[in-house]
């Protein structure tokens, strides 16, 4: 969850991802952020997000975003 946290705190230093459960929804991350985000986990994690994962549930916080990384993990 660290190296998640810090490649969003890369992206968007301003935003507490802790606390935010609507990055999506409040348009905090926009369609190019989630592409390059779809690159770091890929980079960090070795995991590729496949399309039908790219749906706003998926990236409105950061534990979702994590909970996403380690189910492809586990697939």
């Amino acid at each position: 969850m660290d190296e998640l946290l810090e490649i969003l705190q890369d992206m968007h230093p301003e935003v507490d991802f802790d606390a935010s459960d609507t990055l999506v929804d409040d348009k905090v991350l926009d369609s190019f952020d989630i592409v390059t985000l779809i690159s770091e986990i890929y980079d960090t994690f070795g995991v590729a997000v496949p399309a039908e994962e790219i749906v706003p549930a998926n990236f409105n916080s950061a534990t979702a975003l994590y909970a996403l990384i380690q189910r492809l993990e586990d697939e």
